[in-house]
C-alpha cells in the first residue's frame, strides 16, 4: 500500500485528495519541487525550498514550513512506502477560495509530498548519452518575470505530445529527450531539463532571459564549473549553434547531468556529438556534482 503525505500527516494515497474548490485544481494556483534523495537525503533541499517560498510570495500563498519540517515528512513518507532512496515530489497548492480569480492572498495551502523509486538507468545512459530531439511547440513565456515551477504546465504536455507523436513516426527517438525554442528562435531548455553545450571547452547555457526555469541543478553545475576554472557564459543562441558544439549535456535533479550524444532537427537529420561518448568536460562535471551530492555507486 502507497502513502502520500498531505500537510505533514501519512494518509493512503488513494485518500490523498484536494476540494474541486482548490485554485490549485481551478487555475493551476501551485507550485511544485522535484528531487531526489542520496542516502536517504534529499539533495539540495533548502535552495528547492527557497525557490518555492519566493514562488508563493508572488503568488500570495503562504508558505511557512522549514527544511526540517519538510526533510521530516520525506524521511517518515519514505519509510512507509519501504524506500531507501527516492523520487520526491513536493507541491504547494493555493487551497480552497470562492470561484472567480483571486482578489486577495490565500490562507489556507495544501502541502503535498509524493514518492517513488528513482527510475532505473540504462547501464550505458551516463556514457553514450541519448537524444536530443527539435521541437516545434515553442517554449511559452514566463508567468511573471521568472519562470515559475507552478501546477500550469499545458506548454510541456503539448511538447511531450508532439515528441511522442515522432516517436510513433520513427522509433530511434523513443528516450529522446525534447528541446524547445523560444518563439524568437533562441535555444530555451528541455521540456523537463536544462541544457548546456560545450565549445572548445567553454561551456554554454542559454541566460534567463530566454524565459528558462532557473533550475537548481543548472545553477550547481555553473558553480561547479567556476570552481573547476571552466568559463560558462549564458546567451541567447540559435539552434545551429548546437550542431557545432564538441559537447553537450542536459541536467535536471533527478536525472543529474545526462551527455547528448545525438540531435536531430524536425526533418529527422542527424548529427553525432562527442563521437557518441560522454565528452571530458562533462565527464568531470558529473563526477563533481555527485561527489557534492555524496553519490555512491
Amino acid at each position: 500500500m502507497q502513502y502520500a503525505a498531505m500537510n505533514g500527516k501519512l494518509v493512503q494515497l488513494a485518500s490523498a485528495v484536494v476540494p474541486v474548490t482548490d485554485h490549485g485544481f481551478l487555475y493551476g494556483l501551485g507550485l511544485f519541487e522535484t528531487f531526489r534523495t542520496y542516502g536517504g537525503r534529499p539533495y539540495l533541499l533548502e535552495r528547492h525550498l527557497e525557490r518555492m517560498a519566493s514562488g508563493c510570495a508572488e503568488l500570495g500563498i503562504p508558505f511557512e514550513v522549514t527544511a526540517s519540517e519538510v526533510a521530516d515528512w520525506i524521511s517518515r513518507l519514505m519509510q512507509a512506502n519501504q524506500l531507501e532512496d527516492a523520487y520526491v515530489r513536493y507541491t504547494v497548492s493555493a487551497g480552497e477560495a470562492p470561484l472567480g480569480l483571486p482578489s486577495g492572498d490565500y490562507t489556507s495551502p495544501t502541502h503535498i509530498v509524493l514518492a517513488k523509486a528513482l527510475p532505473e538507468p540504462s547501464p550505458t545512459l551516463y556514457e553514450s548519452g541519448k537524444m536530443l530531439q527539435r521541437l516545434s511547440t515553442p517554449r511559452n513565456t514566463p508567468e511573471g518575470q521568472v519562470r515559475l515551477k507552478s501546477l500550469h504546465y499545458m506548454n510541456s504536455i503539448l511538447a511531450k505530445r508532439e515528441l511522442n507523436h515522432l516517436v510513433r513516426q520513427d522509433q530511434r527517438v523513443q528516450g529522446a529527450e525534447g528541446l524547445q525554442l523560444t518563439r524568437e528562435g533562441f535555444v530555451a531548455e528541455g521540456m523537463v531539463s536544462n541544457v548546456f553545450w560545450v565549445r572548445e571547452r567553454v561551456l554554454y547555457t542559454p541566460s534567463l532571459s530566454t524565459g528558462i526555469l532557473p533550475g537548481i541543478t543548472r545553477a550547481v553545475v555553473m558553480e561547479i564549473a567556476a570552481e573547476q576554472g571552466i568559463a560558462c557564459i549564458e546567451t541567447q543562441s540559435p539552434w545551429e549553434e548546437l550542431w557545432q558544439a564538441d559537447e553537450i549535456f542536459v541536467t535536471g535533479s533527478v536525472a543529474e547531468l545526462v551527455p547528448v550524444t545525438t540531435l536531430r532537427d524536425l526533418n529527422g537529420q542527424e548529427t553525432t556529438i562527442s563521437s557518441g561518448q560522454i565528452g571530458p568536460v562533462t565527464a568531470v562535471l558529473l563526477r563533481m556534482y555527485r561527489e557534492k551530492a555524496g553519490y555512491t555507486s
